[in-house]
């Protein structure tokens, strides 16, 4: 699991040998063990390491790789969280998987699987991101692995699918063909 040293100490990725060496002295002293009044035996251990890892610059170099990739990663994440249209689009693809299986139990309701090779075709979503939604999909009980190991929609799954598009579909005057 990633430690990142430098939200531990309180320090600024740029920060200097001495500085580093100053407010590792300060959190030493606060939470060494026979500190009766603050010590931390668990939090002590990991100011050692953070500054173990710190003042050596050859450690230093290749955490701070490690640093900077977790850095990318929050970035990003950070990024698709604050675009609108992601969840929108995860809502379609969902809405698409949801459908296909629909279908496919609608056609041959004795054999009403697609595998995973197959919706990753027909959604036109790549495997790292339908898992995602199969996973959604499953725990919230609307589709299921049958026998086979494919996936099959459930009774629960046609129901919101069908809830989804009477949303959606304008309204057919059947009565009026009577």
């Amino acid at each position: 699991m990633f430690i990142d040293y430098y939200e531990l100490l309180e320090i600024s990725p740029r920060a200097n040998s001495e500085t580093i060496e100053r407010i590792f002295r300060y959190f030493a002293m606060r939470y060494h063990p026979d500190n009766r009044d603050t010590g931390d035996e668990a939090r002590f251990s990991e100011i050692v390491e953070a500054h173990n890892t710190l003042k050596d610059p050859v450690k230093r170099a290749r955490y701070d790789i490690q640093y900077n990739d977790r850095l990318e990663h929050r970035r990003e994440l950070a990024e698709e969280a604050s675009d609108p249209k992601s969840i929108e689009r995860d809502s379609t693809i969902q809405a698409k998987v949801l459908s296909l299986l629909y279908v496919r139990r609608r056609q041959d309701v004795n054999s009403p699987g697609i595998g995973d090779e197959e919706l990753e075709r027909l959604s036109a979503c790549p495997r790292e991101h339908l898992e995602f939604h199969l996973w959604y999909l499953k725990a919230k009980g609307w589709i299921a692995r049958i026998e086979n190991g494919m996936f099959a929609i459930t009774v629960d799954g046609i129901d919101r699918a069908n809830a989804e598009h009477r949303g959606n579909a304008p309204l057919t005057r059947l009565l009026n063909h009577s």
